[in-house]
């Protein structure tokens, strides 16, 4: 799995902290071994998930499907880069006016 994938939720668009759980919980049922959850981390303004993926644009087409299904795709976006870059690449918004990067 060349990429990572990261879905950044802003964290007033969350219920709580603890729907974190059941939202991983969801993404690995729906993506079974297309990705590999490689973890989290909270910040005081957003969440990122991080995920390993040989098809990050599959693979996101997959979680959105979840969050969408889920009623928390209002403060997500999503980027992704090969293993060890630094560069990403934006996926959601589809638009993003502002470069994706992490804290």
């Amino acid at each position: 799995m060349d990429y990572q994938l990261v879905i950044k939720f802003w964290r007033p668009s969350l219920p709580d902290e603890a729907f974190l759980a059941t939202i991983e919980q969801e993404l690995n049922q729906a993506l079974g071994d297309t990705a590999e959850q490689e973890g989290h981390d909270v910040g005081p303004k957003e969440i990122n998930l991080f995920m390993l993926t040989a098809d990050p644009r599959h693979s996101f087409r997959r979680a959105k499907a979840v969050l969408e299904r889920l009623g928390v795709t209002h403060g997500v976006s999503a980027a992704y880069r090969l293993v060890g870059g630094a560069e990403f690449t934006s996926l959601w918004p589809l638009r993003a006016t502002r470069r994706f990067k992490l804290p």
